[in-house]
């Protein structure tokens, strides 16, 4: 009987760890669901909502001249998007999801493509750093690959 009890208990236990997984991992997608639904919006305010004030973000520029990394804050990234043309829709499509959660942390890595008015611009993969604090999940940083072949 002794067994089965505690059997019972670490089968509870673990399914309740599941739940909360899971529950995490959604919470961390949305918040980057809403980075990009700020910027199909040009929503500057949405936008920088998704990050911590002093986030970082970077790219993985490769080219001719070797390979560098290129930087931006969030909030000259955020004017930039707000300040695209009226009628340009920026549409950042995510094809997969692979989240890590550790306790308050968590890793994302997002494939995508890009579109410009639905005209294909490139593809690359996101990798987001992400932490949960107080008032939710926020992006802490964020670096990305840009390419135009190889989709």
């Amino acid at each position: 009987m002794k067994k089965v009890s505690l059997l019972v208990i670490f089968m509870t236990l673990m399914s309740h760890f599941g739940t909360a997984q899971s529950i995490s991992k959604e919470e961390v997608k949305a918040v980057i669901e809403s980075l990009f639904e700020g910027m199909r919006a040009k929503d500057s305010t949405q936008i920088k909502a998704a990050f911590i004030p002093d986030a970082r973000m970077q790219t993985v520029i490769s080219d001719e001249r070797g390979t560098r990394i290129g930087s931006n804050s969030v909030a000259d990234f955020a004017k930039s998007i707000a300040a695209s043309k009226k009628g340009v829709l920026l549409d950042e499509k995510i094809l997969d999801y692979q989240i890590n959660v550790d306790g308050d942390l968590a890793t994302v890595w997002t494939p995508y493509e890009f579109y410009v008015n639905d005209q294909f611009s490139h593809c690359g993969v996101n990798s987001f750093q992400v932490v949960k604090l107080p008032e939710g999940w926020k992006i802490v940083y964020i670096i990305d690959t840009r390419r135009r072949v190889g989709c």
